[in-house]
């Protein structure tokens, strides 16, 4: 007869059984990437209605447009007072950039997307590289380049930086892992019989790179500021203006938004319980209408260092349902806009279009080709020819 699934707290000590029983190699695998065997036992336990769990409580309104600072424009006094406050922090050395560069290109054929070609034959890796330079070029010093890669990308970005002679001016750290569940929240099988290891999202990207030690180093020697942004958003570069306006600014960390549009799929600046956050959609309130807020997050921020080294906050993890193979599996992610509930942030309204757009992102093949000129253009002014 088929067994009755066992009560919660039986099911919670068949969990553990399970996991003390891993393999060694992958024991020691998961490990070495962060995997805490009791965190993954607290969401299974907790496993029932998936939008209940995800979606935040309380007082929940859309953030006031008004309230949302912008950048001058470019040919105006105060960008040109901006742009000089920052270049004089990048001359510095004071500022770093972190990429979130973890995600496949599974819309362009399941490639690592830090490898896809953007401008003729230069991939997004070698833009962001070329970036880095013309920095140093300018400002006269170079910024620290982060990757934030995954178990499926570090190998082979690191094979690419080494290949075209840059291993020196980018360093990879992996984000964290866990395992995925099954709906009865016991370990998920893949179609092989394997264990099914996976990466827990872009907002591991606060603990995972203390755990590197990049970010204690770079405090320790002066750093000031980290850019972090999505690899497949070229329009998030350095720009000593956006920099100035941070630092004029006071904030613990600035947070860039857009004019939102119909084909945007994310969320926005909402104030939630009294408190400015970045929320996605599927988060709110099923009463709330995200159409109420009429600016959407880039994933682009500009953080202080020493904020961002001493961030402790209870993170959330949301419940994510995945296809593997021929089934159904369970896996739990935390997303980076969340560090605005750890972090008092202030909201900066950027430019969506144009020269000076700083949101140009690349998900898929007709993305690419919608963006390619911008994207050439970027490459020829960092000094990229082919």
């Amino acid at each position: 007869r088929p067994r009755a699934r066992p009560p919660e707290r039986a099911a919670e000590v068949t969990l553990a059984s399970d996991l003390e029983a891993l393999p060694a190699e992958l024991a020691k695998r998961l490990a070495e990437r962060g995997f805490v065997a009791d965190q993954l036992i607290d969401w299974a336990n907790g496993l029932g209605d998936r939008d209940t769990r995800n979606r935040i409580t309380g007082t929940v309104l859309p953030f006031p447009a008004e309230q949302v600072s912008r950048l001058p424009a470019a040919d105006t006094r105060e960008h040109a007072e901006l742009a000089l406050l920052g270049a004089e922090a990048l001359s510095k050395g004071s500022m770093a950039i972190c990429v979130l560069a973890g995600g496949m290109a599974t819309r362009m054929g399941g490639v690592v997307k830090a490898l896809v070609e953007v401008a003729g034959p230069h991939t997004f890796l070698d833009l962001r590289l070329a970036e880095r330079a013309h920095a140093a070029r300018t400002y006269g010093a170079a910024p620290a380049l982060w990757l934030m890669t995954s178990e499926p990308t570090d190998g082979k970005v690191r094979d690419a930086l080494a290949a075209s002679g840059h291993a020196e001016q980018a360093t990879t750290f992996e984000q964290l892992v866990s395992l995925r569940l099954d709906a009865q929240g016991e370990l998920f099988l893949d179609d092989d019989g394997r264990h099914s290891v996976y990466a827990t999202g872009h907002g591991d990207l606060p603990q995972a790179l203390r755990r590197s030690g990049l970010l204690q180093r770079f405090v320790d020697g002066g750093g000031r500021y980290v850019l972090m942004c999505n690899l497949d958003n070229l329009g998030a570069r350095i720009d000593a203006a956006v920099l100035g306006q941070h630092i004029a600014s006071g904030a613990e960390l600035t947070v860039e938004l857009v004019d939102k549009v119909d084909s945007d799929k994310g969320g926005g600046p909402v104030v939630h319980d009294g408190k400015p956050i970045i929320c996605e959609n599927f988060r709110l309130p099923l009463e709330f209408d995200p159409d109420s807020v009429p600016i959407f997050n880039t994933n682009t921020f500009t953080v202080d260092a020493e904020k961002l080294l001493a961030l402790d906050m209870d993170w959330t993890y949301v419940e994510v349902h995945k296809q593997v193979g021929s089934r159904m599996a369970v896996q739990f992610e935390r997303l980076l806009g969340e560090i605005t509930v750890g972090i008092p942030s202030s909201f900066l309204w950027v430019p969506r279009d144009g020269e000076s757009s700083r949101f140009l992102p690349v998900k898929s093949a007709e993305d690419l080709q919608r963006t390619r000129d911008r994207l050439e253009s970027l490459a020829r002014r960092f000094g990229l020819n082919w």
